[in-house]
């Protein structure tokens, strides 16, 4: 490493720590409640991923770098799911820590329900809780 940490930096695991206090999270079963309930499953992973190893049947989903633009109840490009920041969001990655920043980030748009999955879609998996396609299913 070159160089020292320019003033006011912080270290990726500082901003995960600061969005982490932020957001609501919850477990894999907490998560498939609120789905039930009327929450918005949103998987963020990389087509890849979801691919790779499977996919949650009826989650939506938004790669990570739309994921605002979709969100934003005041955007040209929100999806019909974005129907006010009253939406309950719940944010699902590979392993719960992209997720966390994006809910994060939902939450700074004034959706303030907006929390995710806490071990993502490994833990969602690992709770015996339903996939399609990948080795998981």
């Amino acid at each position: 490493m070159t160089g020292q940490r320019p003033p006011g930096a912080r270290s990726v695991d500082e901003l995960l720590a600061e969005a982490r206090a932020r957001i609501t999270r919850v477990t894999p079963a907490e998560a498939a409640r609120r789905v039930a309930g009327g929450a918005v499953l949103v998987d963020i992973r990389p087509q890849s991923q979801r691919e790779a190893d499977g996919e949650v049947p009826g989650a939506l989903v938004v790669e990570r770098n739309h994921l605002e633009w979709r969100f934003d109840p005041e955007s040209d490009a929100r999806l019909p799911e974005a129907t006010g920041y009253d939406v309950d969001v719940v944010v699902l990655c590979q392993e719960g820590y992209t997720s966390s920043l994006a809910a994060d980030a939902l939450r700074s748009l004034g959706l303030a329900e907006a929390s995710d999955v806490v071990g993502g879609f490994r833990a969602w998996v690992a709770d015996g809780l339903p996939t399609t396609g990948g080795p998981a299913s």
